[in-house]
């Protein structure tokens, strides 16, 4: 049963990957790559290793989540309505691709995989997680904050306009809102802001 939903996964996988390259919409393409990358985090379940697949699954689907919420939003072409495509080069980028991946499936049938040497550890969840994090948990805090701070400052810079803008010079008057939905009027008064 095993290896069936090991060859199960792996053909999705990649039947999802070509995916990518052959949608137009830019939300299609997200999630078709956040399902490549899910059937990717199912085989290393498949293998024991949880740790990493819990890992890899909870990173995976916030991470295109996110990306799907922005091309959605900054996108020319969010809904696929105008043909695109997610490559350049076409021949260029199909010789690379064709041939990483036929190095890597070389190296996988071809390549004598390590034997164990030594016991397992008692908790190889905790060893896993001491080996990754012990020494990096600075820098992985860091890179949190930054990202952080580069998707608020991307959005703060991306809106032409504040959240008090329709309200004119001070926010303390609120007047009545012209336009539904807190757009502001089409005409602005001397002296306001559009």
């Amino acid at each position: 049963m095993q290896t069936v939903l090991a060859w199960g996964f792996g053909v999705l996988a990649v039947v999802c990957a070509l995916l990518v390259f052959r949608l137009d919409s830019m939300a299609r393409v997200t999630f078709a790559l956040l399902a490549s990358f899910l059937f990717v985090a199912f085989e290393v379940l498949l293998l024991g290793l949880n740790y990493l697949g819990v890992v890899l699954v909870l990173m995976t689907v916030m991470e295109m989540v996110i990306m799907a919420v922005f091309m959605v939003m900054y996108m020319m072409n969010p809904a696929g309505l105008v043909p695109m495509a997610m490559y350049h080069n076409r021949a260029g980028a199909l010789a690379v691709s064709v041939g990483t991946f036929c190095v890597l499936a070389a190296g996988t049938l071809l390549v004598d995989w390590p034997e164990r040497v030594g016991r397992p550890a008692p908790d190889p969840t905790a060893e896993l997680g001491a080996e990754l994090m012990s020494s990096q948990m600075p820098t992985m805090m860091t890179l949190g904050m930054v990202l952080f701070a580069a998707i608020l400052a991307t959005v703060t810079l991306s809106v032409p306009r504040g959240r008090y803008d329709r309200f004119g010079r001070s926010p303390r008057g609120r007047p009545t809102d012209p336009v539904p939905g807190g757009l502001g009027s089409t005409t602005a008064r001397p002296g306001e802001r559009r």
